[in-house]
């Protein structure tokens, strides 16, 4: 059983290892960077509700550190015992944000099965010296009927 499990350690190694820096998105509730002070100006074109209101998503830039300070706010259902909504924020794992996210370019579609999926231009913190200019699409999924919010990042 140990052997096995070690086989499958190695196997999947590589392919750990060459995941691009730019494909790290996390979702983790919320925390102080959610304040409503951190709400990216101005809010009218950094924040957008969908699902009929049930879902708001908004740019919160937390200004430092300046080359990592962009994140998504996400409010969506399930909702607790007396009203409200999950609240998540969308970064880099480890609590870092993004160099930039382009709320304004975002898209938006709707599968029944799957739920609301955004898409919006994003930069990692630290493009690559070599030419990469750190731009990817950040796609966020977000099912109201389970309450999971996935995300990916696709160059």
């Amino acid at each position: 059983m140990i052997r096995r499990a070690a086989l499958l350690c190695l196997l999947a190694a590589p392919a750990i290892a060459q995941e691009p820096s730019w494909s790290g998105a996390g979702v983790v509730p919320c925390d102080e960077l959610a304040g409503a002070e951190f709400i990216a100006e101005p809010w009218e074109e950094n924040s957008a509700t969908f699902a009929n209101g049930d879902i708001r998503v908004a740019l919160l830039d937390g200004i430092e550190p300046a080359a990592a300070a962009y994140r998504l706010l996400i409010l969506s259902p399930p909702y607790d015992e007396v009203g409200g909504r999950q609240c998540r924020m969308v970064g880099i794992p480890g609590g870092h944000g993004y160099g930039a996210i382009e709320f304004a370019a975002r898209h938006a579609s709707y599968d029944p099965e799957t739920g609301l999926t955004l898409i919006l231009p994003a930069r990692q913190p630290d493009p690559d010296p070599a030419g990469d200019d750190g731009w990817f699409q950040l796609a966020v999924r977000i099912n109201q009927q389970t309450g999971e919010i996935v995300t990916t990042g696709v160059k």
